[in-house]
């Protein structure tokens, strides 16, 4: 159905064009079991199927030969690994705060993106486990960090924030894989019935584990998803301050700050809805699901990202303010670096693409169209990954002593498993767009307006399409 533009001061609606229960439901399975792919997943396949090939090499290249080929070294021991651990994690917590947060909000418009959201945050999850995975140089022995008997009775150092940061991550990792999969219950019943193939019925039958929409069923479903919405709504903040205690707790010039916790929270929803708009604007277009992703859904994402960008933007005043402030020698000459020094380049290119270019987004202009949207969700994008670069190795570059100074220089195997880690995002997401619903089928079609007598099948009108 054509985009037709209405005036920006008119509220876009949640779902657009005529729709019935029954066609709700046929659109959206119909894109996995009706239609072919389009072109921009195939192209997606290809292009994060090639990075993952590269991935793996390097996978094996770094298992035989060790982590000495990244270019970690003294003083800056953590690099890309850490700097993409980082990142992936923040990257994952728009899905859960568009899901769990705004569902205990009763927001409605949240219905249209949350499924594919949940999808991103569990793929972002996978994708930065791997780093501290591949960083501990022995990958194998990973099991040592978590607290199990054995006969030498060694258990994990309970004060360090990198095992604060296993039980964090994994944890956020494992209620939002049941979060997910839940609220799909409905859904996965829904294609298992209409499915035309015995494969098929077989595959969703037994994701589906014998839903029948009985009343029970939906009483259990409803109260469980609640639950684990309230569970996941702390995880938000919690999760990303953990990871943010691996520097806010250290004496390294330039990590030893207490605004790191809100300001790591801030960072990660502002590059994580970065990272929801980058995949939603393509897939509004190459599926044809403008009706149920509408304008409305891409201007509150824009100002939710506006917010949390603003936030980000008063944690960098903040940092060199208390700098100054405290007179440290130590801070000052961290944060003098990143002025004028050896890191200003990477610094000012953080304050522009994550704090100059996204005050585009006060315009309404700019939040209701998908080019200017999508072009200034992936600056933040990109000036997040810089700005973990400028935290992480750009402090560490300059230490305490003048004869420990040292640069840090990338080499080829750190650019592998960075877009390695990015290709193999995008190849999981794909084989979800591929095989399960990525919108919410039930959620949809309690959205629709109630006719009088209306039945499945009737013409239930909803505003027309903005």
């Amino acid at each position: 159905m054509p985009e037709v533009l209405t005036p920006l001061t008119t509220p876009a609606p949640l779902i657009a064009g005529e729709h019935t229960l029954a066609t709700v439901t046929g659109k959206v399975a119909g894109l996995v079991q009706d239609r072919p792919a389009p072109r921009l997943w195939w192209v997606t396949v290809a292009i994060g199927g090639l990075f993952l090939m590269v991935f793996l090499y390097a996978v094996g290249y770094v298992l035989i030969v060790g982590i000495g080929a990244w270019g970690v070294n003294i003083p800056v021991a953590w690099g890309f690994a850490i700097v993409n651990f980082v990142w992936w994690i923040g990257i994952g917590h728009a899905g859960t705060l568009i899901s769990a947060i705004l569902l205990l909000l009763h927001q409605k418009w949240r219905t249209s993106v949350n499924r594919f959201a949940e999808a991103m945050t569990i793929f972002a999850v996978m994708c930065a486990g791997l780093f501290p995975l591949f960083h501990l140089g022995r990958p194998w022995f990973f099991y040592w960090l978590f607290p199990y008997p054995n006969r030498h009775t060694i258990w994990p150092q309970f004060r360090s924030p990198l095992t604060w940061d296993v039980f964090a991550v994994s944890t956020y990792f494992t209620v939002s894989v049941m979060f997910w999969y839940l609220g799909m219950l409905p859904d996965i019943a829904a294609m298992r019935d209409r499915a035309q193939t015995r494969l098929g019925r077989a595959f969703y039958g037994i994701l589906g584990l014998g839903w029948r929409s009985s009343v029970a069923h939906w009483w259990r479903v409803e109260k469980a998803y609640l639950l684990l919405a309230g569970l996941a709504t702390p995880l938000v903040v919690s999760v990303h301050t953990v990871v943010s205690f691996d520097f806010a707790v250290g004496i390294v010039p330039g990590w030893h700050s207490t605004v790191f916790p809100p300001y790591f929270v801030a960072g990660a929803i502002y590059s994580g809805f970065a990272m929801a708009l980058i995949l939603a604007i393509p897939l509004r277009s190459a599926y044809g699901i403008k009706d149920f992703l509408t304008r409305r859904h891409l201007n509150n994402c824009g100002k939710l990202m506006l917010a949390s960008g603003l936030v980000l933007t008063y944690g960098y005043f903040i940092e060199g303010v208390m700098a100054v402030y405290s007179g440290g020698k130590y801070e000052l000459e961290v944060q003098h670096n990143r002025w004028v020094g050896t890191a200003a380049s990477m610094y000012w290119l953080v304050i522009t693409m994550n704090v100059i270019i996204p005050q585009a987004l006060w315009f309404s202009w700019v939040r209701n169209n998908p080019v200017p949207l999508f072009l200034v969700s992936l600056s933040v994008l990109i000036g997040m990954w810089l700005e973990r670069w400028v935290i992480v190795i750009g402090s560490l570059q300059r230490d305490y002593s003048p004869s420990m100074w040292g640069l840090f220089r990338s080499t080829w195997w750190d650019y592998a498993f960075l877009y390695g880690s990015i290709g193999l995002f995008f190849v999981m997401f794909a084989l979800f767009l591929r095989f399960l619903p990525m919108l919410s089928i039930a959620e949809l079609r309690d959205l629709l307006p109630r006719s009088q007598g209306g039945r499945d099948g009737e013409s239930l009108k909803a505003t027309p399409c903005p």
